[in-house]
């Protein structure tokens, strides 16, 4: 009897591997794979296109990447050393390109931006500022859309929550722009926010009786991610609604009458007995939601196509454009490859801490 029971713990020990092994495989052949031969193109020269086979370049293409500097210059003076003024009574700087072409330590390098301090110009530059841009914007883009979409989410599904008649309507209608092709709504809002004969700037028109000027809201830098935030945050709110609609039904409704009985206010139960109770819901939304917000890719290509002016280029827009559009796939590979391990170390950081900490307490 202890062998055949020494059998079946070991059977019953390879039947979860068996089970996960298809899964497994999967997850190898079109993630684990796939990643291990981008990051082999990073150490080379591979093109889409091209009658030479590749080489070895070593980090070439990281230090295209990654590289970045700091130029501190001072004002530009006359005979007499007084400082030389613009029109504007602004400081004379010799020229940025002037010097990244004319010094070695320097070529190649293209600004990023720039700050004064005192009377010296600090210039940032980068070889690839491009890149830089868009990590900024996609970082931005998900600080802003992951908060508001969320609380967006929750809204409504506190109002289909209600109990208000037509729920189930409400709750399709809502979902509706989950179930749409990505590229179909970029399309029609693209149109909504068209200068002239977009929807938004007819409203604003008639609500302000013409006072209000017609906004170029995807030609501006200033409003063209503000816009794409807007369209991102409607439409991916119907499925966290329906996520946090789950959870708040699993709330017991024991708990409400209780603190109604205690006379606790409306503020007092949502605060106390909802957002408790919605935690883990709470905590998978915003997972969710800024993965998607990570990897924001065709709303920018679809309605601005990176612009203007770099201001709503994203990272994905950039791994796309170098990888695929300009066929160098080599760099589009190491921009995913540092992108995948920037995310990594961002998300795993906390957790080190989190548990560091843990351990410590008493």
């Amino acid at each position: 009897m202890s062998g055949h029971y020494a059998k079946v713990r070991r059977h019953a020990g390879l039947t979860p591997l068996l089970f996960g092994a298809p899964a497994m495989l999967g997850l190898a052949m079109f993630v684990l794979l796939p990643f291990l031969m981008a990051l082999m193109l990073t150490f080379t020269d591979q093109r889409l296109v091209s009658p030479e086979s590749s080489r070895l370049v070593g980090l070439r293409n990281y230090e295209r990447l990654l590289s970045i500097s700091a130029l501190v210059q001072d004002p530009e003076r006359d005979s007499a050393g007084h400082i030389q003024r613009e029109a504007d009574q602004t400081p004379v700087y010799v020229r940025v390109r002037a010097i990244t072409r004319s010094q070695p330590a320097y070529r190649g390098y293209r600004p990023l931006g720039d700050f004064h301090f005192g009377t010296r110009r600090i210039t940032i530059l980068a070889k690839d500022p491009a890149f830089l841009q868009a990590l900024c914007n996609t970082f931005t883009f998900a600080l802003v859309v992951v908060p508001l979409q969320g609380v967006i989410a929750l809204g409504l599904a506190l109002l289909v929550n209600a109990g208000l008649w037509g729920q189930t309507i409400f709750r399709a209608v809502y979902f509706l722009p989950v179930v749409m092709s990505m590229v179909i709504v970029s399309v029609v809002w693209a149109f909504l926010f068209n200068r002239d004969l977009g929807l938004f700037n007819l409203a604003l028109s008639k609500l302000s009786f013409g006072l209000i000027q017609p906004v170029d809201w995807l030609g501006n830098p200033s409003t063209a991610m503000p816009a794409i935030v807007i369209l991102s945050a409607w439409q991916g709110a119907g499925l966290q609604m329906l996520i946090l609609l789950a959870g708040l039904q699993g709330i017991s409704q024991e708990l409400y009458d209780a603190a109604r009985i205690d006379g606790a206010s409306t503020w007092q139960r949502f605060w106390h007995i909802t957002l408790p109770g919605l935690r883990q819901s709470i905590t998978f939304v915003l997972i969710v939601t800024t993965i998607g917000a990570l990897g924001l890719f065709t709303q920018v290509d679809v309605m601005t196509g990176g612009g203007p002016r770099e201001a709503t280029a994203t990272v994905m827009f950039e791994a796309v454009r170098h990888g695929v559009r300009e066929g160098d796939i080599a760099y589009g590979a190491t921009i995913c490859v540092v992108y995948f391990a920037l995310i990594t170390i961002l998300i795993l950081l906390p957790h080190a801490l989190l548990r560091r900490r843990l351990r410590g307490m008493p």
